[in-house]
């Protein structure tokens, strides 16, 4: 018996030589544990000469499994904590920077246009009145002189924008800014040489004026317009992404909360455990930044939307109508400065009123809020009496009573053309500014409730990859 297990030990030594004797080599154990010993010698072989092969065998070991799940899980987790932080502090970003900076740009753009449209009706009117223009319509025409100037260079402060940027017409917006700051100075000289010999009564004071004139519309208010509708761009573009919910952000975060619970519910089958605390606290704190950005992603995207629609839109056609008012006034005075039919600039007074009396009823159709369609309604009742004064102007006029036609145009009487562009350009006015405020709260609301999601949702991931660290390596350290 001894001399048989010595020979079982020397087998295993020289792992399955023939050196047994031919009688022993019929034992079917000892053959099975020959064959067993050659198989772990040859996988102690490969695994060490080939680190992929070993990794590949312990990968396919349970505990193997788990360590690849495992990262897998933590992979998942940090991008989704990525993703979700860098894409919702994107769209705070976005919305801080319209109220910080694009906003107040087409603010100023908006000021820039109008003053300068005021500015050449005031100049007209001045004219008209003969003789030393009333203090009124001159403090008028240099108070917008002045607000024109410090929108200016409110609306340069654009910074690589200005220099870079470009209307659909190719002119940059520098070209634009260059043209204002040049040709402004060029206008209000001409202005005064104009102003100048209107007092001495010579009679060529008119064709100053008209050369004036030209210079802003042809030069200067082409430019503010192209500038204005650039600034007006930098704040509906954004919005066409805020409006929208970050469909991105849901689909990686459901897709991870998917994917912890089929592997917790494959740990229960493999450990027969049925829960794990760090998955069960993963899942947690995954569902619960979902709910967050449930409701404050709603909520953001609820007042971006009202922003927009009760806002923005709105804003910017109320402030086309007001710049219509302006070009209105504008063609209404310079008939008079020409003491001729008013002909093309008649035309042109009729196609703005009715532009602005078209958007008016749009808007009222279109919106609810009293704020803003109270001043619409007095907008048309004022279009009304406006038009009403013009038509009287145009026929004294036509009739060759200079004297009645100017009475009408620059007096403050019920009905006069002056009293009706107050009218209409104060509620303008109004309208203005309640989009305004309503466009700048709901966008800071929107903001605030998603100023700190981002960040939230990012340390939440954080959480729930170590929680999934934290319960399956209890789960590893049992196959030791």
């Amino acid at each position: 018996m001894s001399g048989q297990d010595t020979s079982v030990r020397s087998a295993l030594t020289h792992a399955g030589r023939r050196v047994l004797p031919e009688s022993t080599q019929a034992n079917p154990r000892l053959r099975q544990v020959i064959a067993d010993r050659r198989e772990i010698a040859a996988m102690t072989r490969d695994r060490v000469s080939s680190p992929i092969t070993a990794f590949k065998f312990y990968a396919l070991t349970t505990p193997g499994k788990l360590v690849v799940v495992m990262f897998a899980m933590v992979l998942a987790c940090g991008l989704t904590g990525w993703y979700s932080s860098s894409n919702l502090n994107a769209r705070s970003e976005t919305m801080e920077s319209l109220i910080d900076r694009s906003e107040p740009l087409a603010e100023a753009a908006e000021v820039l246009y109008s003053s300068l449209s005021v500015a050449d009706a005031a100049a007209n009117s001045a004219f008209i009145s003969g003789g030393r223009e009333s203090p009124d319509l001159r403090r008028q025409y240099a108070d917008a002189i002045a607000s024109s100037g410090t929108s200016l260079v409110a609306s340069a402060d654009g910074g690589e924008l200005a220099s870079t940027s470009a209307t659909a017409s190719g002119v940059t917006v520098r070209d634009d800014l260059n043209t204002m700051a040049v040709q402004i100075p060029a206008y209000t000289g001409v202005i005064e040489t104009a102003r100048t010999n209107n007092r001495l009564g010579n009679p060529v004071g008119s064709a100053y004026l008209v050369q004036a004139s030209a210079i802003m519309q042809e030069n200067i208010l082409p430019a503010a317009e192209r500038l204005y509708n650039e600034r007006s761009a930098a704040i509906s573009e954004p919005q066409r992404t805020l409006t929208v919910p970050p469909w991105g952000v849901y689909v990686a975060l459901f897709t991870t909360i998917a994917m912890l619970a089929v592997f917790g519910r494959y740990l229960a089958r493999r450990t027969r455990r049925h829960f794990n605390i760090g998955l069960v606290a993963a899942l947690v704190a995954l569902g619960f930044g979902t709910l967050w950005l449930l409701g404050t992603g709603l909520a953001s995207v609820a007042a971006a939307n009202t922003a927009k629609t009760s806002g923005a839109e709105p804003l910017h056609e109320l402030t086309t109508m007001r710049i219509l008012t302006q070009q209105a006034r504008s063609v209404e005075t310079l008939s008079l400065v020409r003491r001729s039919d008013p002909g093309q600039l008649d035309r042109e007074f009729s196609s703005a009123i009715n532009q602005i009396r078209a958007t008016t009823a749009g808007l009222i159709g279109t919106h609810d809020d009293p704020d803003i369609v109270t001043p619409l309604r007095q907008v048309q009742k004022s279009l009304v009496l406006w038009e009403r004064a013009h038509t009287e102007v145009t026929q004294r006029l036509s009739a060759g009573d200079f004297n009645a036609a100017r009475a009408l145009t620059i007096g403050t009487g019920d009905i006069s053309t002056a009293s009706g562009y107050e009218q209409v350009n104060n509620s303008l006015l109004t309208a203005i500014e309640q989009a305004r405020e309503t466009f700048r709260q709901n966008i800071n609301t929107a903001q605030q409730l998603l100023s700190y999601t981002g960040t939230v949702i990012g340390w939440l991931c954080v959480v729930a990859a170590a929680a999934v660290v934290g319960g399956l390596v209890v789960r590893i350290r049992e196959y030791r």
